[in-house]
């Protein structure tokens, strides 16, 4: 890995846009008001934003160029599958969810990062759901703890049946049925259907951050671990590609309490510098960036029935590009640690927060975050180049969703490493 030092790119070395010391954002991630909506979602952890950015890309690149790419995919069917004809390119309306997978197989990849972990994975490392208001003009993407221990329902892989188990980790849902049995299980948690889905394998993680010539992430401090092969030697913003930006999302050992619910929160820095990256003219304006990037993801991703269409790829393109950062919202799925019995080492379900944050979006009911950035796995970015926009101000008259963590795009935040 490259010598790295703070405000600079890790391969290759160039120079940084300059950050300009401003006001810290409020410790306040609004979500918009949402109209009636019914089943969908698109950005979410890096994976989850491989597939937005597909998506984007499908709008500027065009339907034939997004036909080339398709033809790279895997296709597999899904329980929810939207009914009726596929739209019309510009046709999708009203709001939907895609859930977005990321597989953490590392078969022909020899270890990652310094890694020594075999080729046998067959895990879902990655599972989010992003829910798009029925007006359009917010997303919320929901990150499900890895390790949450859930309800597996029965699912067939390959004309094999698996039956029900009442409490498995969130990952392992993927070795009992592939995508599909993701779907299923996901749906059964929070109770909303899902029309579209993507999985994404850790080898176009890499190939897509690349092709967008990386990411720029702010740490709070030095984050080495020889786990995942990341090592920023201080405070600082860098820029994160390749290798690199792999491992530092699958950090878990370096951030926050060590836990995964503090890397989520980690992860989620990451994503709010790519979504407000994608939203810049230097990225979308720049055709042959685009079809590079949804190249990448394509490459390496397998799709459900439904989303394979390149018409339904751009008509969804359409509906989400308008979408202002400050109403992009990634948050958790509420959930605590430290529990006994089948929920030791693992991660237990807060199905009272859960319950609020599911009706919150299926009524439409605007609310707002308790913080961006919860002190915990991440924090408000002291040297943030932009003050809050007017949109970001907390609103009196909206609710406060207690117990949940997140933040939206628009706040630029940082992870808060330790010293394990």
């Amino acid at each position: 890995m490259s010598e790295l030092t703070p405000n600079s790119e890790l391969r290759p070395r160039s120079e940084l846009r300059t950050r300009s010391s401003a006001a810290t954002f409020p410790g306040i991630a609004r979500h918009g008001r949402l109209r009636k909506a019914s089943p969908l979602g698109t950005i979410a952890r890096l994976i989850a934003a491989a597939l937005a950015i597909v998506l984007v890309s499908g709008a500027s690149v065009g339907a034939i160029a997004v036909n080339s790419l398709t033809s790279k995919t895997t296709v597999v069917d899904i329980p929810q599958a939207a009914d009726g004809p596929l739209p019309a390119v510009g046709a999708i309306e009203g709001g939907f969810n895609i859930l977005i997978a990321g597989s953490d197989t590392r078969e022909g990849q020899g270890g990652i990062g310094g890694t020594t972990e075999d080729d046998s994975g067959n895990l879902n490392d990655v599972t989010m759901l992003l829910h798009v208001s029925q007006d359009q003009t917010n997303a919320v993407a929901i990150s499900i703890p890895r390790d949450m221990v859930v309800r597996i329902p029965d699912c067939t892989d390959a004309d094999e049946y698996t039956k029900p188990f009442s409490s498995e980790p969130m990952n392992t849902a993927m070795s009992y049925g592939g995508l599909s049995c993701i779907a299923k299980t996901v749906t059964e948690l929070t109770g909303l259907p899902i029309q579209y889905a993507g999985l994404i394998k850790f080898s176009g993680v890499i190939a897509m951050s690349d092709a967008i010539g990386g990411v720029d992430v702010c740490v709070d401090g030095p984050m080495v671990d020889p786990n995942t092969g990341i090592n920023l030697p201080e405070a600082g913003t860098y820029t994160l590609q390749g290798f690199d930006a792999l491992a530092f999302l699958r950090s878990r050992a370096a951030v926050g309490d060590g836990s995964d619910l503090t890397r989520i929160s980690s992860q989620q820095v990451f994503l709010s510098a790519l979504v407000r990256q994608l939203k810049s003219s230097e990225t979308l304006g720049d055709v042959g960036k685009v079809y590079g990037i949804a190249n990448a993801a394509l490459s390496n991703m397998t799709l459900s029935s439904t989303l394979s269409s390149p018409a339904t790829m751009v008509s969804i393109a359409q509906a989400l590009k308008n979408i202002p950062v400050e109403s992009v919202t990634f948050v958790q799925y509420p959930g605590t640690t430290g529990g006994e019995g089948i929920y030791a080492g693992k991660v237990r379900p807060d199905t009272y927060a859960g319950d609020a944050l599911i009706e919150f979006l299926k009524n439409d009911e605007p609310f707002v975050l308790e913080a961006a950035g919860e002190d915990a796995g991440s924090t408000l970015d002291p040297n943030a180049p932009v003050a809050p926009s007017a949109s970001a101000t907390a609103d009196p008259s909206v609710p406060v969703l207690d117990g949940v963590r997140g933040t939206t795009a628009a706040k630029y935040t940082c992870t808060i490493t330790n010293d394990y």
